[in-house]
């Protein structure tokens, strides 16, 4: 049966009356001297709707809130910005805040007791301590305008912090990070298998086959409805919590795409397969192309098999189309065409590239955060960052060098708007504040490690140096506290990997559409080559690009192959291509 659509996503989910985040509810707040209960909730969580229909449908909770609190209720998924300031440690997260939006308490799913006593002690404390809160919450915002040392530096040592963090929390057993949950971290095994293509470093080869092995042969692996659940209750990955969500499925299959290009392991092509299908059979949405943001947690239904599922309406799926995760997808499955050898994934991933830039993209604001019918909240650092990346791959893979114009301009927009003192971007543009936590605009290393990579990808196809100096400077920013983050800043070490450690970079001159700068663009891409980048300038379309280049055009098409500013070769054969890749990449590890 098909899957139902998830509902209640709003204003009066459960009994309570519930408000949407906005400007007059917060007016109301501080007009009535009343406290903000707000509900921090996910659509694919089962806890947040245990939680409204099991304990915030009591007579005395409805009474309570609805006496002294104005009741704020927010999809944690459409509201990033909300989540990131006022979650306390999970889903659902019940957050009072002061009149003005100053987070005093929070607590996670709790039980009608419980919240009774905690509304109570709430009330109390704020009548009490209004003024500590108030200045507490005046000192926090002073550090929006400090700027950040960069004397220290990017050097090696910085990636190699982060992988003896690797390491050393590292289960040798079962795999994977974690003694109790466990996730995937899908960017830690993604670099594991970036420096063990390197560096031959066999630490790192376990790293990555060992995660990758227990995860498609556990029970956190849908094997009969493709994809992955969000994570494991046990460290051998026996009891997963059976939510599907969109970005840790896309970035799940990029490792197991290219863990099956380097490690040849049919299990791991059998994952990826299976997600693929997940993706497009399940969550596509058929109006737009694009990829629907979770499908619901239920445990009794994924425990059937093929037969009984089909039988049993499937988990609700919450139809929202989200920039940032549509973009993870759209360069998985971009990935996917070439190692799969499947011209269908190319087509499905250009195609919800188009919806994006076509719906979600302004010249004015950048991209907007999600769409469910028409366009929501422009300025989100992550939609931005992940566009960027997804515009800088379509463009290597598509052989399109005019994809790279919306990729400069949102780098542009980012840097007009987000840029921070003493380097890295702001999450929020500044014209975007708003009340409480709003008015403090944060920093996140991920994010920041996302669009540092992103940008340097991009100076070398755009060949202007200043988007790679900006990548610097971001990086720089956070060499003071990445080790306070341990395996979970993998992202924020390749970055600096990729800054350090050239790319190899492949440009093939010649007829975009051609078959034979096809072939070489195919040839380039199917070995497994680490941070390869790889571009097609059409003489007849890229006249600029090109001449910056300095290559000459031929007849042919012809791949010219770069370490820097060093070209190595140049070759119109796409074997003798791919083969000359493979001999100049081991070259440099001898």
């Amino acid at each position: 049966m098909q899957p139902a659509e998830v509902e209640n996503r709003g204003r009066n989910g459960g009994k309570v009356n519930w408000r949407d985040w906005d400007d007059d509810a917060l007016a109301q707040a501080r007009r009535e001297g009343r406290l903000v209960f707000l509900g921090l909730f996910a659509p694919w969580c089962r806890f947040c709707h245990d939680l409204e229909e099991n304990v915030l449908s009591d007579a005395r909770v409805i009474a309570a809130i609805e006496k002294d609190f104005i009741p704020v209720r927010v999809d944690s998924d459409r509201r990033p910005d909300l989540d990131t300031r006022y979650n306390v440690g999970g889903w659902p997260s019940l957050a009072f805040l002061s009149p003005d939006g100053d987070l005093i308490a929070g607590e996670t799913f709790v039980q009608v007791p419980e919240l009774l006593r905690l509304l109570d002690n709430v009330k109390m404390y704020w009548a009490e301590h209004a003024d500590d809160v108030q200045r507490g919450t005046t000192l926090a915002r002073s550090f929006d305008t400090q700027t950040i040392d960069q004397e220290s530096g990017l050097r090696r040592a910085l990636v190699d912090d982060v992988i003896a963090a690797m390491l050393e929390k590292f289960d040798h057993r079962h795999g994977g990070w974690g003694e109790g949950q466990k996730f995937a971290h899908p960017e830690s095994i993604d670099f594991a298998m970036v420096q063990y293509a390197k560096t031959g470093d066999v630490r790192m080869r376990e790293v990555v086959t060992k995660t990758l092995d227990s995860m498609s042969a556990s029970s956190i692996h849908d094997r009969v409805g493709g994809g992955f659940f969000r994570f494991s209750t046990t460290r051998d990955w026996r009891i997963p919590h059976c939510e599907k969500v969109l970005d840790n499925n896309a970035l799940r299959l990029r490792c197991f795409l290219e863990a099956w290009q380097l490690f040849e392991r049919p299990a791991y092509k059998e994952a990826a397969e299976g997600t693929i299908r997940w993706i497009t059979e399940t969550m596509q949405d058929p109006e737009t192309g694009c990829f629907f943001g979770s499908q619901g947690d239920d445990p009794e239904f994924y425990a059937l098999g093929t037969k009984d599922r089909g039988r049993r309406e499937a988990p609700a799926i919450d139809r929202t189309i989200y920039t940032n995760w549509n973009a993870m997808v759209i360069v998985s499955l971009l990935r996917g065409s070439v190692i799969l050898e499947r011209q269908d994934l190319r087509d499905t991933a250009m195609h919800a590239l188009g919806f994006l830039l076509e719906n979600l993209y302004s010249k004015r604001e950048g991209m907007y955060h999600y769409w469910d019918g028409t366009y929501h909240l422009p300025g989100i650092l992550s939609d931005q960052a992940y566009m960027i990346q997804a515009l800088v791959i379509a463009s290597q893979f598509s052989g399109d060098a005019d994809l790279l114009l919306p990729a400069e301009h949102l780098a542009e927009l980012l840097l007009k708007d987000h840029r921070a003192p003493g380097g890295g971007f702001f999450d929020l543009p500044e014209s975007v504040r708003g009340d409480g936590a709003l008015r403090r605009r944060n920093r996140s290393i991920l994010e920041n490690a996302v669009l540092a990579e992103a940008l340097l990808r991009l100076s070398y196809l755009s060949h202007r140096d200043e988007f790679r100096e900006v990548a610097r400077e971001t990086l720089l920013a956070f060499t003071q506290d990445y080790k306070e983050y341990g395996y979970y800043v993998a992202g924020y070490a390749r970055a600096i990997d990729l800054f350090l450690y050239e790319p190899m970079v492949v440009t093939i001159v010649g007829d975009r559409g051609g078959d034979g700068s096809r072939q070489l663009r195919l040839a380039a891409q199917r070995t497994y080559v680490p941070s390869r980048i790889v571009q097609t300038l059409d003489p007849a379309s890229d006249p600029v690009l090109l001449s910056r280049t300095g290559y000459r055009t031929d007849a042919e098409p012809r791949a010219y192959v770069s370490i820097g500013k060093t070209t190595r070769g140049h070759y119109s054969d796409p074997a003798e291509l791919a083969k000359s890749m493979r001999e100049i990449e081991d070259a440099r590890h001898r």
